[in-house]
């Protein structure tokens, strides 16, 4: 375990810095693959971002996790497609934020739902750059890396990236965002470029009027109140 600023209190949030197995699934059935499992290996959620030849990119992803500690190294896992994955192939840095619960679901929806290819995303939130000049969102952000890519792995439809940590700053006492909050508090979906995605099938429930967030169930507890926003079950839609 390290020691010094860069620990990040890495003790105290040891739950969304646990190594991490990627395991990129191409289920085809059979009665011994319970999918559900794979949503109780425990992730954190993470902004990606680099910048090349001018153009700036970034990304969310639940796949950065700490390799060695001397030197210290981190690693991520991006799908091919990915814009700021094909960024990175050509500037050979990136830099990554650990996203805190307080973020919001616009700058997630911004940096996890829509290319950089034909978006400005830091057009769209507070940022910084690092000394290399990338950028990264500053705001509701628990610490930040900027990484210098050592090795690169190949794992077919998604490339990982293994970054020697060249800075390291926190930047936020708030608590971080794991990606179980996400999915249960947030209730965040999962880009479709993402090596945990996978596919579902459609779900009755309920959505907030107010705020967007969605239920799972039927029927709506008569004193349901909206964990985002506060709103009553009266203000809730049937989907």
């Amino acid at each position: 375990m390290m020691t010094g600023q860069f620990s990040l209190q890495m003790s105290e949030k040891g739950a969304y810095y646990m190594f991490k197995i990627r395991i990129i699934l191409n289920i085809k059935g059979g009665s011994n693959m319970d999918q559900t499992a794979f949503f109780k290996l425990s992730y954190g959620l993470y902004i990606i971002s680099t910048t090349s030849e001018g153009k700036d990119a970034g990304c969310v992803a639940n796949t950065l996790h700490q390799v060695t500690s001397s030197p210290a190294q981190l690693a991520v896992t991006l799908n091919k497609d990915n814009y700021t994955e094909q960024l990175i192939e050509k500037s050979g840095r990136f830099s990554a934020v650990v996203l805190t619960q307080n973020c919001g679901m616009d700058i997630i929806k911004n940096f996890g739902f829509c290319s950089s290819r034909d978006n400005d995303k830091f057009a769209q939130c507070a940022y910084r750059r690092d000394t290399h000049g990338v950028p990264y969102p500053s705001e509701h952000m628990a610490a930040r890396y900027s990484l210098k890519v050592v090795k690169t792995l190949d794992l077919g439809t998604h490339v990982m990236f293994v970054g020697e940590v060249v800075e390291a700053e926190v930047l936020s006492e708030e608590e971080v965002m794991t990606y179980a909050y996400y999915h249960q508090v947030k209730n965040g979906a999962t880009p479709k470029n993402a090596p945990s995605y996978q596919e579902k099938s459609e779900k009755s429930g309920w959505r907030c009027t107010i705020c967007g967030y969605i239920y799972e169930g039927d029927p709506l507890p008569q004193d349901y109140v909206c964990p985002l926003c506060g709103a009553p079950a009266a203000l809730f839609e049937k989907l």
